[in-house]
């Protein structure tokens, strides 16, 4: 369930809505991130740009 808080920023949201070069700026970074991901699973990004496994490796010791 949302709290008061949650409810006074959509108010707001809706008195004064972000300006249209706002909205287009985030969705062009939700597009480039989307890119990305979709580029990285093809595996067509260059070996220094793809994530590396984060977590322990089996037969690694533990510190």
């Amino acid at each position: 369930m949302l709290s008061a808080h949650w409810f006074m920023r959509m108010k707001r949201w809706v008195q004064h809505p972000p300006s249209l070069k706002r909205v287009l700026l985030v969705f062009a970074v939700i597009a480039l991130c989307l890119a990305l991901v979709g580029l990285e699973r093809l595996g067509v990004l260059p070996d220094w740009m793809q994530a590396d496994q984060i977590g322990r490796r089996p037969g690694l010791p533990r510190f």
